[in-house]
């Protein structure tokens, strides 16, 4: 490994053998080295081999200006969640790393953060909330700070746009659309969702992915025409709900669903109104 920028003691950006940049993090990494010296491996404890150049300068620059211990503690979190979650998009380095470190510098000043839609993410992202709950456990063992719930909020929030491949404003967006779905089906089949139960779950995930569809306007076209009539024909109290729903989307978002999609929103509406309470 070439060293190519020093970022400061523990970061430097490298070469690797096809003269692709990488960051490499360890403590004392570059002390008393210079642009162009073999870097000593013995030392490195962390390698961003990340594959767009923009993002190894961008968390180049977030690591020149933050302390090693957040980092690596951010990387922790990160490792854990991807174990939990799959594949994260690389950009979670930087924004979750980014996050975590004001809101540690907030909290020591007592400027904690209210999260207004900590009980909707509680309820549609209960993996990214309990990751987000094990983060603050991880935090304030290894860097002695006690954030606020509200920040296992946040911090699910960045989980679910890196598995979303979306911004931040788009998730929020997204999570608001979710719960007024979820709202709609509730006052419309007079039911209490069993929160617990595999069908309710799959409603969710559903929920999450035909939002994002519908925020950036892609479209579900229209396939088996019989199966359409089918499920309406046995489903009618979850069409006739679906329907509601499109009628909703169509007037706050000026977004007309397919019967193809609103035939799947029927049949996982189905599936909680058997299991609902």
């Amino acid at each position: 490994m070439i060293i190519a920028k020093i970022l400061n003691n523990n970061v430097v950006v490298v070469q690797d053998e096809h003269g692709c940049e990488q960051v490499v993090m360890g403590r004392g990494l570059a002390f008393q080295k210079r642009v162009g010296e073999r870097l000593d491996k013995d030392k490195v404890e962390k390698v961003f081999a990340l594959k767009s150049n923009e993002l190894v300068h961008r968390l180049g620059e977030l690591l020149s200006q933050i302390p090693l211990e957040v980092m690596t503690t951010c990387d922790r979190i990160i490792g854990l969640a991807a174990q939990r979650l799959g594949k994260l998009q690389e950009s979670l380095y930087i924004t979750l790393t980014d996050h975590c470190y004001f809101a540690i510098e907030r909290q020591k000043k007592g400027l904690a953060i209210k999260n207004v839609l900590l009980w909707d993410i509680k309820r549609l992202y209960p993996k990214e909330f309990e990751l987000g709950q094990e983060a603050r456990a991880i935090i304030a063992k290894r860097l002695e700070v006690e954030l606020a719930e509200d920040e296992a909020g946040f911090i699910a929030l960045h989980l679910v746009t890196a598995q979303l491949n979306s911004e931040m404003p788009e998730v929020m967006h997204v999570t608001r659309v979710m719960q007024e779905i979820l709202q709609l089906v509730k006052y419309q089949l007079q039911l209490e969702y069993d929160e617990e139960s595999l069908s309710y779950q799959r409603f969710v995930t559903h929920l999450k992915f035909f939002a994002q569809r519908m925020l950036t306007r892609t479209v579900v076209e229209d396939d088996d025409v019989s199966l359409h009539t089918a499920v309406k024909d046995n489903y009618a109290k979850a069409w006739k709900c679906a329907e509601k729903i499109a009628q909703h989307l169509q007037k706050s978002y000026q977004r007309e669903l397919t019967t193809e999609e609103i035939m799947f929103l029927a049949i996982h509406i189905e599936r909680v109104r058997k299991e609902g309470r």
